[in-house]
């Protein structure tokens, strides 16, 4: 099967992933070697591959690893609260820092707590390396206590699997492992190991040869297909460049400044490329897609010309793709083969890594130039200017008095400061926290936007916060996701790592009551979360150890948040209690056309304005 531009299988044993045996590589000159237990050796290759933090629980099978991890002075492991938690801690350590995060789990039910934030790492390419322990070999296949075929489970959700029952593999493994997660275009790789395998003894030798046939990520992309996106460019009317997460991944933030400004053409991100190009920027049209703003909507849907970089055409992009951008020649660039086309046929596929495919498009873009080929979009701008001048994003403030859950998330990101990582749950207050905060470097907004995971920001804020202990971290979550692993507050104060919390709490599960509002009549199903303050999330947090506020009135806001910010030695939990019926604006419902946009309740923008 391939997937991704790369063969997807699993190696056992020394056997290759066709199942046939490697060959006997030379001994590097400078090899060492040294008789220890499989165990140790997981320990050894992981602080020779540069790890330094582990987020992990220990249980049975995965016991062994344990024991020298006891002694290593080189990594830190963070025992969490469930390994969910250790997932998404990892997802969030990984996006700060630019390196592989790491998570450990038992076998069974340990393993399977993974799926989630290993399908989350998949979903928005994040470079994730999880090691599980399986039973013993002689069990595996028998229904053995604890066990589950983690690999075959998590086989569509991985970049690549191993599963390694043979103890001289767990160094070579290992370093296979994280060479895949952190190449081409990242994501999650599992490592399961069986119980016997940790515990044989052998002669482990380092360094070890990686032996990964097939695997070889294109970076460099053609030129001929680079100069023929240049001229595209030039020769347009309406061209936009259409901004994705894998702008971040590729470090190429301030090569597509160079390449917007050389070009003049307007700027779109998307939910997971938000900060690769500043807020502030004039040429910066905003967010498109289900909750973008108009005037990116509009760029996208009138276009003539998309240059998509490190982006795949998400339906909460396109809306309804036979509709999306329908005058728009394409070019997409992608380091994933397997995304160009996928959705929305590429007119000029382009395949390599987005920092080298943009800064060979500003030489062949400035080529054009010398030759007299300049592009004229200052009728486009008008058009632009005008949607962005009529319809700029807003929001009512309630007319009873309460708080307002957008102008509580605008002033955290006004007082806070650019600085800062925001972390947001998913749904309603993740729209408003991409909304209303403004970001003007890369990295700096952290979310679950493939698979819109429930949970993701209290850990994934611990993470964050681990790999950088000098920067505020806040999470911006929902009431809703904040019951799903607050337990990680135990992690955070054992741990001492001081995250910040803002619970937005409207007291339902926001983004579902919204679509009930609008499309069932009203009928509010099981989204209702509690009366009387089930939890009391101020107790709650100091139950946890962490210090516990409640902002319910607009004229505090500001003094809470500095409140906050003045704790840096533990947690904090803000319970903002907001009222509950705020809805997200703009809005294209989910299966209709990106013309179909709302601005409020049955008030649509006129396209035609500016004309």
């Amino acid at each position: 099967m391939r997937r991704r531009g790369f063969f997807v299988g699993r190696a056992a044993s020394p056997a290759s992933a066709f199942g046939r045996p490697h060959p006997s590589p030379r001994k590097p000159k400078d090899m060492t070697t040294e008789q220890m237990t499989g165990a140790q050796a997981l320990v050894r290759a992981l602080e020779n591959v540069g790890v330094d933090t582990v987020f992990g629980i220990p249980g049975g099978a995965i016991l062994p690893a344990y024991d020298p991890l006891y002694d290593s002075v080189k990594l830190r492991h963070i025992l969490v609260r469930h390994e969910q938690g250790a997932g998404h801690a990892a997802q969030g350590y990984a996006m700060v820092t630019g390196k592989v995060g790491v998570c450990m789990a038992t076998s069974g039910p340990g393993a399977t707590n993974l799926v989630t934030p290993i399908s989350d790492a998949y979903m928005d390419s994040v470079p994730l390396v999880a090691i599980t322990g399986q039973v013993a070999t002689s069990l595996i296949g028998t229904d053995g206590f604890q066990e589950a075929d983690i690999a075959g489970i998590t086989m569509p959700i991985t970049k690549h699997n191993f599963l390694v029952t043979d103890a001289k593999d767990i160094g070579r493994t290992i370093v296979e492992a994280f060479h895949i997660a952190s190449t081409g275009r990242p994501g999650p790789v599992l490592v399961d190991i069986a119980k016997d395998a940790l515990q044989a003894t052998f002669d482990f030798e380092w360094p070890v040869q990686m032996h990964l046939p097939g695997y070889r990520p294109v970076t460099r992309p053609h030129s001929k297909q680079v100069r023929e996106a240049a001229r595209l460019i030039t020769g347009a009317e309406r061209p936009v460049l259409y901004v994705g997460g894998g702008v971040l991944k590729a470090g190429a933030s301030a090569e597509l400044k160079v390449l917007a400004e050389l070009t003049g053409v307007p700027v779109v991100t998307t939910l997971m490329a938000k900060g690769a190009f500043p807020d502030s920027h004039p040429q910066h049209m905003g967010m498109p897609g289900m909750h973008g703003t108009v005037g990116a909507v509009g760029a996208l849907q009138r276009s003539d010309l998309l240059v998509a970089i490190g982006a795949r055409f998400d339906d909460r992009v396109t809306g309804m793709l036979d509709t999306f951008a329908p005058d728009a020649k394409v070019v997409h660039a992608d380091i994933d083969p397997a995304e160009i086309s996928k959705n929305r046929h590429a007119d000029v596929p382009i395949v390599g890594d987005a920092r080298e495919v943009i800064a060979d498009l500003i030489v062949a873009v400035q080529a054009e130039h010398d030759a007299g080929r300049t592009g004229d979009y200052a009728a486009w701008w008008r058009q632009l200017n005008a949607w962005r001048d009529t319809y700029p994003l807003g929001y009512d403030l309630p007319e009873d008095g309460s708080l307002s859950p957008q102008q509580v998330i605008e002033r955290i990101g006004a007082l806070v400061g650019p600085d800062a990582y925001y972390v947001a749950g998913v749904g309603q207050h993740q729209m408003w926290a991409a909304q209303f905060i403004k970001y003007e470097r890369p990295g700096a907004f952290l979310n679950s936007g493939g698979a819109g995971t429930m949970g993701y920001a209290v850990p994934a804020a611990m993470g964050a916060k681990v790999g950088a202990p000098d920067t505020q971290v806040w999470a911006i979550d929902g009431d809703g996701c904040f019951q799903m692993t607050n337990q990680e507050l135990a992690t955070c104060v054992v741990e001492g790592i001081p995250v910040k919390i803002a619970v937005i709490n409207n007291g339902n599960l926001g983004m579902v009551r919204q679509w009930q509002t609008l499309f069932y009549e009203g009928r509010y199903s099981n989204t209702k979360l509690h009366t009387n303050r089930v939890p009391d999330f101020v107790k709650l947090a100091e139950a946890y150890g962490c210090v516990g506020l409640r902002c319910e009135r607009p004229e505090d806001v500001d003094a809470v948040i500095a409140k906050a910010m003045e704790i840096n030695d533990t947690p904090v939990v803000i319970d903002f209690v907001v009222h509950p019926d705020a809805m997200v604006w703009p809005m294209v419902a989910a299966g209709t056309s990106n013309d179909d946009i709302k601005i409020a309740r049955d008030l649509a923008p006129e396209w035609e304005n500016g004309d």
